[in-house]
C-alpha cells in the first residue's frame, strides 16, 4: 500500500513558484526545488511530474495570483487607479523590484518556444489590457481622460508601459526615473 503524501501540495507549489521566480527555470535545480518545497525528490516527481511540468504549474499559479490588480473601486478616480497600477512595480522594495515579474521573465527566457507559456502570457495580457481599457473608458465618462483617447489602444499602451516599468525596475532604474514615466503616461491621457 502506498504511503499517503505528507505535505501540503499547494504550499509546496507556492514554494516552487518562489524559487522559479527568483532564479528562473534554467538556474533552478531539482535540489533547489526539493529543499525549498520541503519534500523528497520522489514526491516531487510523483506529485508534479518533471521539472518542466512543475515550472508550468508554478507559472500558472503566478499568473492567477499576480494579475494586474486594477479594478475600478468605488470612489477612486480612474486616473488614480491607473497611476496606482503603473506605479506598483516601483513601490515594491528593492528585493522585489529585482525579482521582476515571473511572467515577463518566462516570456523573455522562452520567447514563443513554449506554447503554454505563450498562451498564459497572452491571456494575462488580454485581461490586463481590458482592465486598463475599462479604467480609460470610465475616465472618459467622468471627463478626466480626453474623449479622443482610443480605449483599446490606451489599454495596450498602458499594459506595455507597465511591463516596461517592471523590466526597468528589475534592471535597477531609480524609482524617481520610473515615476517620471508614470507621470508622462498619465499626462498623455488627461483631458485638457
Amino acid at each position: 500500500m502506498a504511503r499517503p503524501k505528507e505535505f501540503d501540495r499547494e504550499d509546496a507549489l507556492q514554494r516552487a513558484m518562489t524559487v522559479f521566480w527568483r532564479q528562473g527555470y534554467a538556474a533552478t535545480s531539482t535540489e533547489d526545488l526539493v529543499a525549498a518545497m520541503q519534500i523528497g525528490r520522489q514526491s516531487l516527481y510523483d506529485t508534479f511530474g518533471d521539472k518542466r511540468r512543475l515550472y508550468l504549474e508554478a507559472l500558472r499559479l503566478y499568473h492567477a495570483q499576480y494579475r494586474l490588480p486594477i479594478a475600478l473601486r468605488g470612489g477612486v478616480p480612474p486616473l488614480e487607479t491607473i497611476r496606482t497600477a503603473l506605479a506598483a512595480p516601483i513601490e515594491r522594495g528593492a528585493e522585489r523590484r529585482a525579482e521582476g515579474c515571473m511572467g515577463i521573465n518566462a516570456t523573455a527566457a522562452f520567447g514563443q518556444a513554449e506554447p503554454e507559456i505563450t498562451s498564459m502570457s497572452a491571456t494575462t495580457a488580454r485581461l490586463c489590457e481590458t482592465a486598463f481599457e475599462i479604467a480609460v473608458g470610465e475616465g472618459k465618462r467622468d471627463g478626466s481622460i480626453a474623449a479622443s483617447v482610443d480605449e483599446a489602444a490606451a489599454g495596450r499602451f498602458l499594459y506595455t508601459t507597465l511591463q516596461g516599468l517592471t523590466v526597468r525596475a528589475q534592471a535597477g532604474a531609480s524609482p524617481e526615473a520610473l515615476r517620471d514615466v508614470v507621470d508622462f503616461a498619465i499626462e498623455t491621457l488627461k483631458a485638457r
